[in-house]
């Protein structure tokens, strides 16, 4: 099947050509139909599979098709809303929308917490046909009176299970019940857990299902293997791989925000050019960092679980985890940067004996057994070093109170596409 022969508006399918594209993924295909009959929409997919575009594409072609045409002028209030768990999240749909919109008069908007919201203000006042947004900036606005969500026909619930694993559920349910009655929804989610289910069931109509990820599972397009060692080699290891292997572009994971920093530093000391990306970096440092990654200027971007989850980069080689993640399903989330859109990638995991249980619980969920490496010099040891002593804490001080609800949760900064698009 082709772009051609999905029914997409002419405009539409000159910017989807215009990036390269003729075929659709397996996702788009199912979805795209589905969307534009006006069907709401379940669907599982995992990152990488082309689940951005199997929505944007459709909306895009309902706003500027048909009798609720009304694209001679900018929506004064926002037709569709796409709700997700991060600010880079945002960023990247709101791009999508302005790539394959890039030749149609639609204004398109993403909001996130962390600065003054005037500026939000002034682009809301000036009118926005589909609202990025995460939840808290979102109810922000809501409670201030800048945004009206009465005119909502498409209401798009992205990356649902990372949704609650935030904590989002209950700013969910509160933005639901802002949301006209009447409307189409699309649901898209890695996984579909028990609660994901509930909260499916109180939101979709009839829903088209949409399966092309089966739960728990990793890319098949990726090669993952374990290299084995003891804790207290892993940095020295990491060089010597980088070093040794002639690794570029490698998104390498670890468990804490310290850490991941810690790692950049020794990288980028050792002449491995690195940064880090995580939750406490102002919003201009990660889109810096991220920005010099897919541009090649850095050999290793270090990430978090949660800050990796905007991370989308077509042809990402390489994924390591220095550190195994903590819940295995997270492991699933991690490789899928890699082996995209059917292109070949490589996960390595370096794992030391603490880590042996985590590893078991991976291959368990993933129906896997990983091939296993040792590397000449970086040998484990029959058992586990003992940790390293840890400095005394002193007295904990008093913190203050934590942001109240809506404040400060979808990070730092917005993003604006800067003029309509023709």
């Amino acid at each position: 099947m082709l772009f051609s022969e999905l029914g997409l508006k002419a405009e539409i399918q000159r910017a989807v050509a215009e990036q390269g594209y003729d075929t659709p993924t397996p996702i788009q295909q199912q979805a795209i139909p589905a969307v534009l009959a006006g069907h709401d929409l379940m669907a599982t997919a995992q990152t990488g599979t082309g689940k951005t575009a199997g929505f944007t594409l459709p909306i895009l072609h309902r706003l500027s098709s048909g009798p609720n045409d009304r694209l001679t002028r900018v929506a004064r209030t926002p037709r569709v809303l796409v709700l997700t768990p991060t600010r880079e999240l945002a960023i990247q749909v709101e791009e999508s929308v302005r790539t394959y919109g890039k030749h149609l008069p639609i204004n398109s908007l993403a909001v996130f917490g962390g600065v003054g919201i005037n500026p939000q203000i002034a682009n809301l006042r000036r009118g926005v046909d589909i609202l990025v947004a995460t939840p808290g900036r979102l109810l922000d606005h809501v409670q201030q009176k800048t945004v009206d969500l009465s005119g909502i026909e498409i209401f798009v619930l992205d990356e649902a299970d990372r949704m609650l694993d935030m904590g989002f559920i209950r700013d969910i349910r509160k933005i639901i019940a802002l949301l006209p009655k009447a409307r189409q929804n699309l649901l898209f989610s890695a996984t579909f857990s028990p609660e994901i289910r509930e909260l499916a069931g109180g939101l979709l109509h009839q829903p088209v299902s949409v399966d092309v990820a089966p739960r728990n599972t990793a890319a098949e397009t990726v090669k993952q293997r374990v290299i084995e060692t003891n804790r207290e080699q892993k940095k020295d290891l990491l060089e010597h791989l980088f070093q040794t292997r002639g690794l570029h572009q490698v998104l390498v994971f670890a468990r804490t925000k310290h850490g991941a920093d810690a790692l950049a530093r020794r990288l980028d000391k050792a002449g491995i050019k690195s940064a880090a990306i995580h939750g406490d970096k102002s919003q201009g440092a990660r889109t810096r960092a991220l920005s010099d990654f897919k541009d090649g200027k850095l050999v290793a971007l270090v990430a978090t679980d949660i800050a990796a989850r905007g991370i989308d980069i077509d042809a990402l080689p390489y994924v390591i985890n220095y550190e195994l993640p903590n819940v295995a399903e997270d492991y699933v989330h991690r490789i899928g940067r890699t082996g995209r859109a059917g292109m070949e990638g490589e996960a390595i995991s370096l794992v030391c004996h603490e880590e042996r249980p985590n590893l078991k619980d991976i291959e368990k969920l993933i129906k896997r057994t990983f091939e296993r490496e040792v590397v000449e010099g970086f040998e484990p040891s029959a058992v586990a070093a003992p940790r390293p002593p840890q400095p005394p804490r002193g007295p904990r001080k008093p913190q203050p109170a934590g942001p109240k609800s809506g404040q400060n949760r979808g990070g730092p900064q917005q993003h604006r596409s800067g003029s309509r698009h023709r």
